[in-house]
């Protein structure tokens, strides 16, 4: 019989794409973990793991046992946690990484109800953009990521938050596009603009603006909003942003318009595939997911 802890090993493996960061993920030394899963293959009288040069993939026979290790490993924590009410959880740790997004009022909101039921856990929110969330995801850094899509990463599982961001322009209040109630993309050009690092340089330049991306007259980026507001401010130039980051009430200068047609983004939760969260983490997430079943 397969024990579950060379199951979880295996899993760490296929996670990781690699025996060394399984075994520093795992607290083992990676040659106990290449030797447990040699003494797996020859249980099973198949190989499981094709070791390439940069990484590890499947065999056939590896994905099959992937999907019905998870499998186990699910059905083992559920019986598990049918012993255990949630008032045994008393403390613990929660690790989000997110971009900036008014979603995180709605997740906040979820923090809020697991500190009333148990003061003793406590929250961590790491602010960056995609690669950061996701490079601190892959380092066992954090439980769960909040992104903006679209996300097409083979390495993660994605839960779809059911709500979108739109993005607009952040202008100052006396200016003469100010006076429309929605900004055109031929109104942008010629405009200096100041974009987020990540819709600069990374993978969203393509799969929300496309080509019309490198028309523009890009003069600044930034990675916080509240920071490029001061540039704004300042009159040099529009920054592209998302709508109700900024408080555009009071004594500031500033507005928001937003764009036409519509750009929207999707978001999503992001995890690691198979991964293994904390007591703490767990409670979270499936609070998540039960309120978003509601909707």
């Amino acid at each position: 019989m397969i024990e579950i802890r060379l199951l979880s090993y295996f899993l760490a493996i296929a996670r990781e794409q690699s025996i060394t960061k399984a075994a520093d993920a795992l607290h083992i030394t990676q040659p106990t973990l290449s030797k447990q899963m040699m003494e797996l293959e020859a249980q099973l009288g198949k190989q499981l793991l094709i070791r390439g040069k940069k990484k590890i993939t499947l065999t056939e026979e590896g994905a099959y046992l992937r999907s019905k290790a998870q499998e186990m490993i699910n059905l083992m924590e559920k019986t598990e946690s049918a012993f255990h009410t949630d008032e045994e959880l008393t403390s613990g740790d929660i690790y989000m990484g997110c971009g900036e997004t008014p979603a995180m009022e709605f997740i906040t909101g979820i923090f809020k109800g697991i500190q009333n039921d148990y003061p003793h856990v406590h929250f961590h929110i790491f602010s960056g953009d995609a690669e950061a969330v996701m490079e601190r995801l892959d380092k066992g850094l954090l439980d769960l990521g909040l992104l903006l899509g679209p996300m097409q990463h083979e390495k993660y599982d994605y839960l779809n938050l059911a709500r979108s961001d739109s993005y607009g322009l952040l202008m100052p209040r006396d200016c003469p596009l100010a006076e429309k109630e929605t900004v055109s993309f031929d109104d942008l050009q010629g405009l200096p603009l100041i974009a987020s690092a990540q819709a600069y340089s990374g993978r969203q330049r393509l799969e929300l603006f496309g080509e019309i991306f490198d028309t523009l007259n890009i003069v600044a980026t930034y990675s916080l909003i509240y920071n490029a507001t001061f540039m704004v401010e300042q009159g040099m130039g529009y920054a592209l942003c998302l709508a109700n980051l900024v408080n555009t009430e009071g004594s500031r200068n500033l507005t928001f318009r937003p764009l036409s047609p519509a750009l929207k983004v999707d978001l999503f939760i992001v995890t690691k595939k198979y991964q293994t969260f904390s007591p703490a983490a767990k409670l979270f997430f499936n609070r998540l997911r039960d309120e978003l079943e509601k909707k």
